[in-house]
């Protein structure tokens, strides 16, 4: 087996210096594990999936933590969230530890609230997502900042077109293991129907939450309207709001907020939702191949839902907060993405099709007529290989994320 190496690591062991605890959430299969173990070797370690382990730390929470003397992982901490109450103690009373408990989570709302109730001040929370396309190619990591650059040559690719890699996925297991995506992706649907739904909410039918969870995966890329999506599973809003939530405590989807500005009143305010894997979502679809995925209509939501994705983990892994936003006015005119950076909004358009096209710019010169500034920052990303500037925009081939 192959261990890639992840861009969150220098993050996670500057946290690591700063504070007692450090908490590392994220999906299910992301590789947390094999993080922290392979960032922090000397700490002891213990999974919480274990029912020996998990019944010793509910039954006696303060002889299970009185058998580390040094430094402990705890994995899955959100199987025994009582522990955290313990854990405060623990650091409370040795102020001067730093890095001494190493939590990992595989769901966000279960953790959330738990580690905000007895580990706020005490405890830094960073996100590991699936592999990032730079961290499956070995390149370095991605700066969102510097899209909208002119572009300047990249390491070579390792694929000529996007399609195969979307269609795989991002999942560490299909490119650790060599595990067919198809087959692995299945499994992993079935596990998280089993698993992680019923442990996050009391679901009595999970067919119906599977049916709500392909729905929702045919409006990837979409402006968010609930009573739709409740009206066509045939739930109601509140059940649809609340399974929702579900899929973005397990960190398989995001909102997009629409952009803001006290200045610009006449705009769409709904979010955009978007899968952060494209593999999950293809195989929700139902697309078999990346030639089928080529063909398909959903193909530029599924490339648009990758860009998103790739810019949301370019935050996330170096350990920032994620500053995506979508733009559309009254009229229908809309740019894909606008990244709040240090230089003010960047503007990114997003294109599956391997040529550029005039019209590819038009909601970008929409954008910059709105601001009142002609050569604000933008960028496009589209399905093709060159790189270049045009009409002060720079154009980025898919793999330059």
């Amino acid at each position: 087996m192959q261990i890639i190496p992840r861009h969150l690591e220098p993050a996670l062991r500057e946290a690591a210096r700063h504070f007692p605890v450090v908490t590392l959430t994220g999906p299910r299969q992301s590789g947390k594990t094999t993080l922290v173990r392979a960032t922090f070797p000397n700490h002891a370690y213990v999974s919480l999936e274990l029912p020996d382990e998990r019944a010793f730390a509910r039954e006696d929470p303060r002889g299970f933590l009185a058998r580390f003397a040094g430094p402990v992982i705890l994995d899955e901490i959100q199987r025994v969230p009582e522990l955290l109450s313990y854990i405060q103690a623990a650091v409370d009373a040795d102020t001067g530890a730093r890095g001494r408990f190493i939590l990992t989570g595989s769901h966000n709302l279960l953790l959330r609230e738990k580690v905000s109730q007895s580990l706020a001040g005490r405890t830094a929370v960073l996100h590991l997502l699936p592999l990032s396309l730079t961290e499956l190619w070995r390149h370095p990591p991605l700066d969102p900042e510097r899209l909208g650059e002119p572009p300047q040559a990249g390491p070579p690719p390792h694929a000529d077109s996007p399609w195969p890699v979307l269609h795989a996925g991002f999942y560490p297991a299909i490119h650790d293991r060599q595990v067919p995506a198809p087959l692995w992706l299945a499994a992993y649907r079935e596990t998280y129907l089993e698993r992680d739904v019923r442990q996050l909410v009391q679901v009595g039918d999970l067919e119906a939450f599977d049916r709500f969870l392909r729905l929702a995966a045919g409006r990837n890329g979409q402006l968010l309207n609930l009573s739709s999506l409740a009206a066509d599973c045939g739930i109601t809003q509140p059940t649809a709001r609340r399974w929702l939530g579900v899929l973005e405590a397990s960190y398989l989807v995001v909102r997009v907020p629409a952009y803001r500005s006290s200045r610009r009143k006449r705009l769409v305010k709904a979010p955009r939702l978007y899968f952060l894997d494209t593999g999950l979502l293809c195989h929700l679809l139902r697309i078999e191949t990346p030639q089928a995925l080529e063909q398909r209509a959903e193909r530029g939501a599924v490339f648009e839902a990758f860009v998103v994705s790739e810019l949301h983990k370019a935050y996330l892994h170096a350990g920032r907060a994620s500053t995506l936003h979508h733009w559309r006015d009254i009229q229908g005119h809309e740019v894909d993405l606008i990244l709040e950076t240090s230089r003010g909004p960047l503007a990114v358009e997003i294109k599956s099709g391997a040529t550029v096209a005039a019209d590819f710019f038009r909601g970008l010169r929409r954008w910059r007529q709105t601001l009142g500034e002609p050569s604000a920052p933008a960028a496009l990303v589209y399905g093709g290989t060159e790189r270049y500037f045009r009409e002060q925009v720079a154009v980025h081939p898919w793999h330059d994320l």
